[in-house]
């Protein structure tokens, strides 16, 4: 199964949905309004696009792409690690050789009791390691079988939800939870999901949602019906709201450009989208005495604005200073502001045709007619035996192309 030509291109609609999964995540942090999980499950929307940018790279890079995935997701937690687990085994954590994971967190690394909520978002990096290195294979069996390879996490999660696997390790919960998004970009990636007729789509979105909603009615958490509580209900109503957003959602969306701001606003965050995730929740941690002092309670929609414009103001200040972390590790020259305006490169020099006589601005250069007996050759950008060009696609992180992550909604 080869994939979709329109999927290995940069799309901006794609990178809208980062931006607003990244809010959503920041700002349901802050709040704990658990209705925002419902509105917009972020979390699988963030596993959905990693995973249609892994296949995109497995299908250039083949299986050097889990390096060079791993090789941009870790710089920006060892700069996080160099500030935290000092701090950490400063204030009681031991000392022990697991402090290792956290250079490759291929489980949960040790904290401290306040290290362990203000960096408790690293289950996200955990989880994506694991679909990482799982993603060749995957990859392999998801090209010979789509639908069955589709339907085995949710077939796991069922079975762990049902009783019948009550003992599974974490690594196979989370699979379960959050493993069938992450083939759904798969499944994005390679067209499957846009030619789906509506016929069959929006009905097998509508039976997800409301499988997944009456789980989560009738078996509500100790939040409530906020999705974190609620696995199974999680992943289904999840997996409609991806269907449906990659299913059916625009192939781009150009009309940022007519809001220049907006638009670079969307850059910086898909850019930064590491840094803000792992730093956002440290401020969150740090501001939370703020409401027994000044009586910011969650009640109290402007003391929640006020924290939420402080979590984002201090985020932005890491972000200025270390943010260039992932730049280095994807390639990039390094910026202090993503998105900015590249220098334009100089026109080349008027090229001169015969002795003596150049070519005037704007002059078309004259052609000398083929050899006779030549091969007629397809002009330079015009299609071949009637199929356009399709540019080469970048791997994720490389110029013009982004990456993602974001924080349990």
């Amino acid at each position: 199964m080869s994939p979709d030509p329109c999927r290995l291109m940069r799309n901006r609609y794609l990178d809208l949905l980062r931006f607003l999964a990244i809010v959503r995540v920041v700002v349901y942090h802050v709040t704990g309004w658990a209705t925002l999980t419902l509105v917009f499950p972020a979390m699988s929307v963030m596993f959905a696009l990693a995973g249609s940018l892994m296949a995109a790279s497995l299908h250039r890079w083949g299986p050097t792409a889990v390096v060079r995935r791993l090789r941009r997701l870790l710089p920006s937690l060892w700069v996080v690690a160099a500030v935290f687990v000092p701090a950490m085994l400063l204030t009681g954590m031991p000392l022990s050789p697991k402090v290792l994971l956290w250079l490759f967190p291929i489980a949960d690394p040790p904290a401290n009791d306040w290290g362990a909520l203000a960096l408790s978002v690293i289950w996200y990096l955990r989880d994506y390691l694991w679909f990482v290195l799982a993603s060749p294979v995957a990859l392999w069996l998801f090209r010979r079988a789509p639908v069955p390879t589709l339907l085995a996490p949710y077939a796991l999660l069922a079975s762990v939800e049902f009783g019948l696997y009550p003992t599974a390790p974490v690594v196979l919960r989370e699979f379960g939870l959050y493993f069938g998004a992450w083939l759904l970009g798969f499944a994005h990636q390679a067209g499957m999901l846009r030619r789906l007729a509506n016929r069959v789509l929006l009905p097998v979105a509508l039976v997800l949602a409301a499988a997944g909603g009456a789980w989560i009615v009738t078996h509500p958490g100790p939040r409530g019906f906020d999705l974190n509580d609620n696995h199974l209900g999680n992943a289904l109503w999840s997996a409609a709201f991806v269907l449906v957003l990659l299913g059916r959602g625009p192939s781009g969306a150009a009309w940022l450009g007519r809001f220049p701001r907006f638009d670079r606003l969307v850059t910086v965050f898909n850019r930064r989208a590491l840094t803000v995730y792992l730093w956002h929740m440290p401020f969150v941690v740090a501001l939370t005495p703020l409401v027994d002092v000044v009586g910011w309670s969650h009640q109290d929609p402007v003391g929640l604005a006020i924290r939420v414009a402080l979590v984002f103001a201090l985020v932005a200040v890491v972000t200025a200073l270390v943010g260039w972390v992932e730049d280095v590790a994807a390639n990039r020259p390094p910026e202090l502001v993503p998105g900015g305006r590249r220098p334009v490169a100089a026109r080349p020099a008027p090229v001169r045709s015969g002795p003596g006589r150049g070519l005037a601005a704007g002059e078309p250069v004259p052609s000398s007619p083929p050899p006779a007996g030549a091969a007629h050759l397809p002009e330079p950008g015009l299609p071949v035996s009637g199929r356009a060009a399709v540019p080469a696609p970048r791997e994720a992180g490389e110029p013009e192309t982004v990456e993602l992550s974001a924080g349990r909604p």
